[in-house]
């Protein structure tokens, strides 16, 4: 049987059994479907207007992902280091590193919907929002003890 892309050809064996091998593990549809869900978060949370940093090892392989979003006088972040282990908190604006926090306003830990779920829930209106000539940012580690200033949005 020649493989397809799609992963059709796993569901047509499933169904007319002609695959022996794969018997009840589910891998390949798991699989399939597990990466669907980690899109649909990441997607959720790009819309909500988060950005992106990829912290990495020194061979620079990726440790984890770090989502951020500054607006209002507070930082959310989420780190997703794997889909049963992701952490996310609000911080305060004036918080110097957002990945070792020294102040958290709110932190939820857990599998990644219902982590990312309680964060997109929070409220935004509780919080004044930054005026366009504030500066307002965080810095963020980066590779090699470097460190990035993130402009919070206008």
């Amino acid at each position: 049987m020649t493989s397809r892309a799609d992963g059709s050809d796993i569901a047509e064996a499933r169904r007319t059994e002609d695959c022996d091998d794969w018997g009840d593990r589910g891998e390949p549809d798991t699989a399939v479907a597990d990466a669907a869900a980690v899109d649909e978060v990441l997607g959720r949370l790009i819309a909500g207007g988060y950005k992106f940093i990829h912290p990495r090892d020194p061979q620079g392989e990726i440790i984890t992902i770090v989502g951020i979003r500054v607006h209002g006088t507070v930082i959310d972040v989420v780190r997703l280091d794997a889909e049963d282990e992701v952490t996310a908190m609000r911080l305060p604006e004036g918080e110097a590193d957002v990945l070792s926090p020294g102040t958290v306003l709110w932190r939820r830990d857990g599998a990644m919907r219902e982590v990312v779920d309680a964060l997109l829930d929070l409220p935004d209106s509780a919080h004044r929002p930054a005026s366009r000539s504030s500066g307002k940012g965080c810095w963020v580690s980066g590779n090699r003890g470097q460190a990035r200033w993130l402009r919070a949005p206008a």
